[in-house]
């Protein structure tokens, strides 16, 4: 009776930390969603003052840079966001780590830009369609992955999320011809007809078909020859 007692007991424990801790309320890459309908005023984006950067990772080091956005638009209704669109130009990605013009800058940059990562010269373009904007609860959580410990173990979810997130942002983001549904907490102002929007969070490269170097199958490489699958992006948006 007493480890039926105790079993009934842990069985409890665990549903309730699943339940303070439900997917829903923490960064996630689901199947692709039906995109939020546009409604309110819509505002341009302000591509000479956002800024998407990214950060990738492997044990022995990591690069960093931007990816720069071409257009897009985000639609307000009061003080709510009701949608918005955004592209971003894959073969204009910067690398801010080397010196641009050197042997190694031109390596990686074509490296990222072939079909092992990007495969840029069939896709192009990558999309992002804001599918739902939901308010950021005091319960909410951002959970951390674990991830294999080295010099160079990626900046955790909670570390890259702003200090204060305001709402959940969830839209498709489209690469490589893959579409998937992300989920991440972000800080949102809207003052005097502009909205300014800050994010930080990491993505699974390989749920887009960026596998090259998949640490899946690091344990069949020397610990410092894979890249870790976990993807760092930070956002600066503006739109007016």
């Amino acid at each position: 009776m007493k480890i039926i007692k105790q079993s009934t007991f842990v069985l409890a424990a665990a549903l309730l930390a699943y339940a303070c801790n439900k997917p829903a309320d923490t960064v996630e890459t689901t199947e692709a969603q039906e995109v939020a309908e546009v409604t309110g005023t819509t505002l341009s984006l302000k591509t000479n003052e956002s800024t998407i950067a990214w950060t990738g990772y492997k044990p022995a080091g990591k690069h960093f840079g931007k990816i720069p956005a071409t257009e897009g638009f985000v639609a307000v209704a009061g003080n709510e966001i009701t949608g918005g669109s955004f592209k971003f130009d894959i073969p204009g990605l910067t690398i801010e780590d080397m010196e641009a013009g050197s042997e190694f800058h031109g390596k990686l940059y074509t490296h990222l830009q072939s079909a092992d990562f990007f495969d840029a010269a069939n896709h192009p373009e990558a999309t992002f369609e804001i599918t739902s904007v939901e308010p950021f609860t005091s319960n909410d959580q951002i959970t951390d992955k674990e991830e294999f410990v080295s010099e160079y173990t990626p900046a955790s979810d909670s570390s890259l999320s702003p200090e204060a997130p305001t709402h959940w942002v969830s839209g498709n983001l489209t690469m490589r011809g893959t579409t998937k549904n992300i989920k991440f907490p972000a800080a949102i102002s809207i003052e005097n007809g502009a909205v300014s929007a800050k994010a930080g969070f990491n993505i699974d490269r390989t749920a887009w078909g960026l596998a090259y170097g998949d640490e899946a199958t690091a344990a069949d490489k020397a610990k410092d020859q894979f890249i870790y699958n976990s993807v760092s992006l930070v956002l600066d948006v503006k739109a007016e």
